[in-house]
């Protein structure tokens, strides 16, 4: 699983120098933050509304565009998806309640 999360931000670092006209992502990192953060905030939504749907197929389907879209982000912000895996293996044995009250301090 994790080679697919590493081929992806290949891609996506790589669609960083393509032009805009060429590309989805390319297209998103040239009109900024604000746009990708609206695609996200869209995407969202989406996947709330598929559960809501119930249709697993749906929710697969919005959970794959939400996290795509979040690569991007993290992408463009010079991040890549092993942090986030590295602070969710952080979390590990660490109750969500705890972790929660340690943000708080």
């Amino acid at each position: 699983m994790n080679d697919i999360l590493e081929r992806l931000s290949q891609i996506l670092e790589e669609r960083k120098q393509a032009d805009p006209k060429s590309s989805y992502v390319a297209r998103l990192y040239a009109e900024g933050l604000d746009a990708i953060l609206k695609k996200i905030g869209e995407e969202a939504t989406e996947t709330v509304m598929a559960a809501k749907d119930g249709k697993p197929d749906k929710i697969v389907y919005e959970v794959a565009d939400l996290w795509f879209h979040s690569l991007v982000l993290l992408a463009q912000q010079g991040l890549g998806p092993d942090a986030v895996l590295a602070e969710l293996d952080r979390r590990f044995g660490l109750s969500g309640l705890d972790e929660k009250a340690l943000r708080q301090e």
